[in-house]
């Protein structure tokens, strides 16, 4: 495949040296985002004009090369009336936000602006707000600004099973929504992820926003939360269509632990991260969850990588895995959250430990996380949203407790691919 010392074409280079400065550039990666991409446009530049009027702004639509209409769409409608410019592109690199946000940093880098923002392209619940949320922290000295959603207590399953936890018990910082899309970044924070050597890796495809959120954090940059209210784009089933992006999110995770060993083994609790602002928009929408799916798909998981577990699991958490697979129904389905903080660091320490395939491997974890978001569902199902948080907030410390058990498996030399094993589960 052909490398790129440039995410940018040749007429976005031309166009931004014509500019020469800009105040603020707001990034906006796309693929195959239809009409919900003007809404994303017109929004920004509505917060655009109405708070921060006299600032030099562009808007960049990066796009992965969409078949659709996403980029003649964004490309009609019209921001001069609100003195901002606007690029539209298809940007040149491995498919991916990755490449596509790349772009958007070079383009920043360039025209120097004293604070820059990227939003999702499929947002429905984005305000002019939003703009100023994530911006406003930058000009007052903050380096990274991730999104604080008002998330229903069943959405963000990912978030709330795995990248929440694992990156307040590794890097000791509660930062609730470090997958969270919608970023305030400044100049010299863009600078940097420049320079790292990613942008040829699994990072310029995916995982770009928990790599984004743990270099800042690794790296000492002044990072705070914005409060953003509800975020509806596209809703997403863990039952349907989430176990690629399990699969994305968490292999970055568990690479980023290699990257960055000395850091988070030297981490030994965890501190708040400053909240800014007021929750503004929707409040969340209700949202169900296929359960039964679920379930179905945690006793396939286990016929097929039965033999898998085994080697990977405690006992004590194997015998549970199987109890569940052959007796529970969905109404009484509990993964304890031990067994899970467990699971997840064994699986860590066999990611460590393995060399190659490491993808087949996190196929096989992600049926047990099938099995915890189902758990989920029951845990769940009386608590209001507060009660849901701190349900949330108890299984983050207890990742945070049981770090040490980490620490000794991270010690153990032993090694193999374990799924080449025989998926027997006799």
């Amino acid at each position: 495949m052909q490398k790129f010392s440039s995410a940018i074409r040749d007429h976005v280079r031309q166009k931004i040296e014509g500019l020469r400065q800009a105040d603020i550039v707001i990034g906006i990666p796309a693929y195959q985002s239809g009409p919900a991409i003007v809404h994303v446009i017109r929004t920004v530049a509505q917060g655009l004009k109405d708070h921060y009027p006299d600032a030099r702004a562009l808007l960049m639509i990066a796009d992965g090369g969409s078949t659709d209409d996403t980029r003649d769409l964004a490309r009609s409608y019209d921001v001069k009336s609100f003195n901002i410019e606007k690029i539209v592109t298809i940007y040149r690199g491995l498919p991916g936000k990755g490449s596509a946000l790349r772009a958007v940093f070079e383009v920043a880098a360039f025209l120097k602006p004293k604070a820059m923002a990227v939003f999702d392209s499929d947002l429905a619940s984005i305000t002019p707000n939003w703009v100023r949320n994530l911006l406003e922290p930058v000009f007052g000295g903050y380096d990274f600004v991730v999104p604080d959603y008002q998330r229903h207590k069943l959405d963000g399953t990912i978030t709330n099973t795995i990248a929440y936890n694992l990156t307040r018990a590794l890097y000791g910082q509660r930062i609730r929504q470090p997958i969270g899309g919608d970023f305030g970044i400044s100049l010299p924070l863009v600078r940097d992820y420049l320079q790292r050597e990613v942008w040829e890796t699994d990072v310029a495809r995916f995982g770009i926003d928990i790599w984004m959120t743990t270099t800042a954090i690794v790296s000492g940059y002044r990072i705070c939360q914005a409060r953003l209210g509800s975020k509806i784009h596209g809703e997403k089933d863990p039952a349907a269509d989430l176990g690629p992006m399990f699969r994305q999110v968490v292999g970055t995770i568990f690479q980023l632990m290699e990257d960055y060993e000395p850091h988070w083994r030297q981490v030994q609790a965890s501190t708040s991260v400053p909240t800014l602002g007021d929750y503004v928009g929707e409040e969340p929408p209700a949202l169900s969850i296929d359960q039964e799916s679920l379930v179905d798909y945690f006793r396939i998981g286990f016929r097929n990588f039965g033999g898998v577990w085994h080697k990977i699991l405690e006992r004590r958490d194997l015998d549970i895995v199987k109890h569940l697979a052959r007796h529970a129904d969905a109404g009484d389905f509990t993964v304890p959250v031990e067994t899970w903080v467990r699971i997840v660091y064994r699986y860590m320490r066999a990611f460590h430990t393995t060399p190659r395939q490491r993808m087949k491997l996190l196929d096989t974890l992600i049926p047990l996380y099938y099995g915890r978001v189902a758990s989920l569902v029951n845990e769940l199902r009386d608590k209001d949203a507060a009660g849901a948080e701190e349900h949330f907030e108890q299984q983050a410390r207890m990742f945070e407790s049981m770090k040490g058990y980490l620490l000794d498996l991270w010690e153990q030399t032993e090694g193999g691919e374990p799924w080449q094993t025989s998926t027997s589960t006799a």
